[in-house]
């Protein structure tokens, strides 16, 4: 086991990694930013390094920095968490030079699963179900207008290097393809560094269902049931939860083998996740591979009672995959929402600043990952989450009324926050019966755009 850890990243996931090193006996040594000399994963970690300015680019984006850092603190590995440089192929080969393990999967997988294009190719190879689309990436408006011709609008236009709902535009005839082709391509490139696309037929109001994978060195593969996360606002994932109300077991057991078939293919070790979208006859495809850990993963942790995090750090470390992933079945029922700094009633306009007072909520099957406090300042500079509510019951019913109940007790004073939509998400009658697809919120918030204005942020 290693000695000492660095953490690559900041905010909740920092934090989280920190306890996960506790509980192995492992030190730890955060990196921050000077706008996040405040923030608890600073104060909580064993060692703290300040490696620049409030700015990503500036600070944890900065490869040469965090190796500095890694240096200086003499650490074993380096876990870099999700976003940031947790998908790049050339850190994990920078840590790798250096002699520092990388806690993921290896640069070769990253590069090959993280081009979504690639990835495509790669699936259907092995057999993975993909949606119509283009050979590889698509270069110029003429030829994007002739592949739509080829598979039949409506399409999707997909960032090669996309993630986080990024470089994607949706059109339903030529004049929308063209604009959305040089809007997603110039998002994807001030996003990604990477301005390349490509296309894919576009599945109308799909279910987004995802699988999570453990893979160890040994040559292990096992999937850890899927987590449904259709709810969405603007092609990010707002609420997750596992099981899905839509699978069946048939189906379960049909996507969880194509996707370890996938991380098969390519040699995957460490965590993973095979995102899929599915239709309502139950068809589904591949859409992407994220090679890493999620941002949703306590869902999964809740339902099956494994530590991920412990198990990236073990795998990585050489260790087989603990006995806990032997004969995994789901004990409950999670659900996870995520709290953003943002407006949801103003366009979900990000309103980052001082907290001014701040509860979480507790009691049975409550489960806050967070890393905010009463008096924190929350920096413009970052994603806009500062937490999530995961509440876990013996059905989903239960699970349902506990996070329904946790969102009304949270107090958080001093910024907006998504919470009032959470609440009119769970008392809808439609999301009660599992009647949802990736088009919810959009549709919620059209229904109910008179309203939404005068109910009251919390």
């Amino acid at each position: 086991m290693f000695e000492k850890v660095l953490i690559a990243n900041r905010g909740e996931i920092a934090l989280r990694i920190i306890r996960a090193c506790k509980e192995l006996g492992v030190r730890s040594v955060a990196v921050y930013s000077e706008a996040d000399q405040d923030s608890l994963h600073v104060q909580l970690a064993d060692e703290a390094i300040c490696i620049g300015k409030g700015p990503s680019s500036e600070s944890y984006l900065k490869i040469d920095r965090i190796i500095s850092a890694a240096e200086i603190a003499d650490v074993d590995a380096i876990h870099p968490g999700y976003g940031f440089l947790s998908e790049k192929a050339h850190f994990a080969e920078v840590c790798e030079s250096c002699h520092i393990k990388f806690i993921g999967p290896s640069a070769d997988a990253i590069r090959r699963m993280g081009d979504k294009a690639v990835a495509r190719d790669t699936a259907r190879k092995a057999g993975v179900p993909v949606t119509p689309g283009s050979d590889g990436p698509v270069e110029t408006e003429q030829e994007a207008v002739k592949v739509a011709k080829k598979i039949g609008y409506p399409v999707m236009i997909k960032a090669v290097a996309g993630g986080g709902g990024k470089g994607m535009r949706p059109a339903h005839n030529d004049i929308s393809l063209v604009q959305g082709f040089h809007a997603a391509r110039m998002e994807a490139e001030k996003a990604f560094g990477n301005g390349s696309v490509y296309m894919e037929k576009l599945i109308i109001n799909p279910h987004h269902i995802e699988f999570q994978i453990m893979a160890d060195t040994k040559g292990k593969i096992v999937h850890v049931g899927e987590r449904d996360c259709s709810i969405q606002r603007r092609n990010q994932k707002l609420l997750e939860e596992s099981p899905s109300p839509f699978l069946t077991e048939s189906l379960r057991k049909k996507m969880g083998a194509a996707a370890i078939k996938l991380a098969k293919a390519v040699n995957y070790v460490n965590a993973g996740t095979i995102e899929f979208l599915m239709d309502d006859e139950g068809n589904f495809y591949f859409m992407e591979m994220n090679t890493r850990i999620q941002v949703e993963h306590p869902v999964t942790e809740e339902v099956y009672g494994v530590d991920l995090v412990k198990e990236q750090i073990r795998i990585a470390a050489g260790e087989p995959l603990h006995k806990d992933f032997d004969d995994l079945k789901p004990l409950r029922h999670a659900i996870e929402f995520r709290v953003n700094a943002e407006d949801p009633f103003n366009n979900f306009l990000p309103s980052p600043g001082k907290i001014d007072l701040y509860y979480a909520p507790g009691g049975h099957g409550i489960r806050v990952d967070s890393h905010v406090y009463g008096g924190y300042s929350i920096p413009p500079y970052y994603d806009s989450m500062i937490g999530k509510i995961i509440a876990t019951g013996r059905d989903r019913k239960s699970a349902l009324d506990r996070l329904s109940r946790a969102l009304d007790e949270t107090l958080v004073r001093g910024i907006r926050t998504t919470i009032p939509l959470g609440q009119l998400i769970l008392r809808d009658v439609e999301f009660r019966r599992g009647k949802y697809s990736t088009a919810f919120v959009q549709n919620l918030m059209d229904q109910r755009a008179q309203i939404l204005p005068t109910y009251e942020q919390k």
